[in-house]
């Protein structure tokens, strides 16, 4: 127990809570700028088993807020990278890695397999796929999120009446709405304090210690360095509108229900690729780096309304930009304009074609 003396002696954890963080699990969803800070004290707190799920690769640009990479991981998983680098740190603690994006078809594998999760994501879509899946696989879910200065954590589903995402955001927006930090930017430090908050509720949750954020949601401006605490109920229409059963929720389409639009990977668009479907890059003249392929139209997001009779042959329309949030709203206002038309944004934009 020398590891965790310090711990040890705190007046409230002592040794039943250290033995509760040494027997627990806790599957971490997102091994980026929140996941970073959460593995790192999950990890030196004693957490006896933790998960990682990332099937995102480290590029230059994450380098300034996911300190756990740094130039030679470029290019490689994240969540390999993150466990490999505990694995040589930690001795005691048992890691498991998922290389991959949680989806319908694996969420309930791999969620039911923990005591708790935690969301370190940056989606929409992803939020209330993890969020439904611990509501029908009774898990506790930590959840925490930043927007450019400002960060918000909260613990759900833990308790009796117990809220959950859907009662804080019980209309799901798309992502159009709140860029992410790829278009907005985002200060460093930020995320490492969210993500040490969120790390922090995990512990408190798990070895019965203090005060969880439990149908509270904390927001903290790192402007101002200020915080403060709103109190939330649940919302039964909240409840209706998620799926009431895992074969339900196996079927239910997250991205299309937030975006309205689909969304493809670049692997899935390339295959796509022939006479008949047009690629269009919406950036602004002169966005880097460019790119050149078959079918290639370039119509900036600015000029579109005056340019969609360009579109009006295709059959299917693939857009996209520098990190996916300008080629939605493309599909989106293309769309209108040609309902019968088979319209994708491609997801992450030129960002995830680089990485």
């Amino acid at each position: 127990m020398n590891r965790f003396e310090r711990q040890v002696i705190l007046n409230g954890l002592g040794i039943e809570g250290q033995s509760k963080l040494r027997s627990s699990s806790v599957l971490v969803i997102g091994a980026g700028g929140l996941g970073s800070p959460i593995l790192l004290y999950l990890a030196a707190a004693g957490v006896g088993k933790i998960g990682v799920v990332d099937g995102d690769r480290v590029a230059l640009s994450n380098l300034n807020r996911q300190v756990l990479f740094g130039e030679k991981d470029l290019g490689k998983n994240k969540a390999e990278i993150a466990v490999r680098y505990f694995q040589e740190k930690y001795s005691d603690i048992q890691w498991e890695v998922f290389p991959e994006m949680i989806r319908n078809d694996n969420a309930e594998e791999l969620i039911s397999a923990y005591d708790l999760i935690i969301d370190g994501t940056d989606n929409f879509p992803t939020r209330y796929l993890v969020n439904d899946a611990c509501v029908l696989l009774e898990k506790p879910l930590v959840f925490g999120a930043i927007y450019q200065h400002e960060g918000q954590v909260s613990v759900f589903n833990h308790g009796p009446s117990a809220c959950t995402y859907r009662d804080l955001y019980p209309q799901m927006p798309a992502a159009t709405e709140i860029p992410n930090c790829a278009e907005t930017g985002v200060l460093g430090v930020l995320p490492g304090i969210i993500g040490n908050l969120m790390a922090l509720e995990a512990i408190k949750v798990i070895a019965g210690y203090g005060n969880p954020l439990v149908n509270r949601v904390l927001f903290f401006n790192s402007l101002t360095s200020q915080s403060y605490e709103v109190e939330i109920l649940p919302n039964p229409g909240a409840r209706e509108a998620m799926p009431q059963s895992m074969a339900s929720f196996m079927i239910t389409d997250y991205e299309l229900a937030c975006e309205g639009i689909k969304q493809l990977t670049w692997a899935e668009a390339m295959r796509k690729m022939n006479s008949e479907v047009a690629f269009v890059d919406v950036r602004e003249p002169g966005e880097l780096p460019p790119l050149e392929c078959t079918g290639l139209v370039k119509i900036p997001l600015s000029q579109l309304e005056n340019h969609l009779d360009r579109l009006e042959d295709s059959e299917e329309v693939l857009f996209f930009c520098q990190s996916g949030i300008r080629s939605q709203k493309a599909a989106q206002q293309l769309q209108q304009v040609y309902p019968e038309k088979r319209i994708y944004s491609i997801r992450g934009g030129i960002n995830a074609l680089k990485s």
